[in-house]
């Protein structure tokens, strides 16, 4: 039988196969089925600093007498944040003492300020490790991508200055220079990264001429784009964990993810579109794979198609179609 067992930020896991923060680990009750089920890990439902700050300004907006009282402004605004952040305190308590699989705390935030003592309460509450959800739109012309990147490397530096749990930073692709960003984060103090933030994204309705949402689910062939990042990053940035994220939807997505150079695999649409029996599918492929190329156990391939190990990464490199697109019959 091999064995699935492996480490992510230094944390034991008895598989590859983590649960994105999402809807699905909000819950006690989900939890603890998710690891029936058999994930490795779950990450819980982001604590949004822009949720948390809306919330306060719709309360304050929704009394203008409070306008007459500087002094109650401050309290509604403390009283939300602190309600908030104890509701995700008693969660990681609660999901602690009732599962064995590590439980990863995440923040959506945009900036370093507050989240500083968020963060400090996550680690005291026994968070296993943190990951740091951040995406800030660049719409300002006149802030420079070195700007752009400084804010994402503030971010990590003041929150590792008040933890000592691992802490991962879960990133978009949109870098001038992907590879020298996750550099950079791993020089300064990241344990991990986790590819792809899979973002809100706006449609058109042209029955009402009115901006909606698109999907929020990934699908299959979002893997290509995350699979090309994970395996020149991994060969790359070699010292740093990668967690594969979108596009992850079936056992054989999991291993080419892991063939490519991740140490876990990051799910969630695919539970959605197909339920919790996807999970035991997926680790039913994973072992299947193992014996039919008698690998023991997962550092015995994990890597093995990186960037560094391939003979010709041109492969991964390469942008245009140069041979069944180029000819017009």
């Amino acid at each position: 039988m091999p064995n699935l067992s492996t480490t992510y930020m230094g944390l034991s896991l008895k598989n590859p196969l983590v649960v994105s923060s999402s809807g699905l680990t909000n819950s006690i009750e989900k939890i603890i089925q998710l690891e029936e089920k058999g994930v490795g890990a779950i990450v819980l439902k982001s604590l949004f600093e822009e949720q948390i700050n809306n919330e306060v300004n719709s309360v304050i907006r929704h009394d203008a007498k409070q306008n007459a009282h500087p002094e109650a402004e401050y309290y509604i605004s403390e009283y939300v944040r602190e309600n908030n952040l104890q509701t995700y305190l008693d969660l990681i308590k609660l999901a602690k003492s009732s599962v064995k699989i590590p439980v990863i705390a995440s923040i959506n935030c945009i900036t370093g300020d507050e989240w500083i003592a968020f963060a400090r309460n996550l680690e005291k509450a026994g968070a296993d490790a943190l990951e740091i959800n951040a995406f800030i739109l660049p719409t300002d012309r006149k802030i420079s991508s070195a700007d752009m990147e400084f804010r994402y490397l503030d971010i990590l530096t003041e929150v590792l200055r008040v933890v000592k749990i691992p802490v991962a930073m879960k990133i978009g692709s949109n870098f001038t220079n992907l590879v020298g960003m996750v550099d950079k984060l791993s020089a300064n103090g990241a344990a991990a990264v986790v590819m792809f933030n899979r973002f809100y994204e706006p449609d058109i309705d042209l029955e009402t001429l009115q901006m909606t949402t698109s999907s929020i689910y990934s699908s299959p062939g979002d893997l290509r784009h995350s699979l090309r990042w994970t395996g020149i990053i991994s060969g790359k940035v070699p010292n740093l964990n990668i967690a594969a994220s979108t596009g992850i939807h079936d056992g054989e997505a999991l291993v080419k993810m892991l063939l490519a150079g991740a140490t876990v695999g990051q799910i969630c649409s695919t539970l959605y579109l197909n339920g919790f029996g996807q999970i035991n599918e997926m680790l039913d492929y994973l072992k299947s794979f193992m014996v039919k190329w008698n690998f023991k156990q997962i550092s015995d391939f994990r890597g093995s198609l990186s960037y560094s190990k391939l003979p010709n990464p041109v492969l991964y490199e390469r942008t245009q179609f140069m041979k069944y697109f180029s000819d017009p019959k």
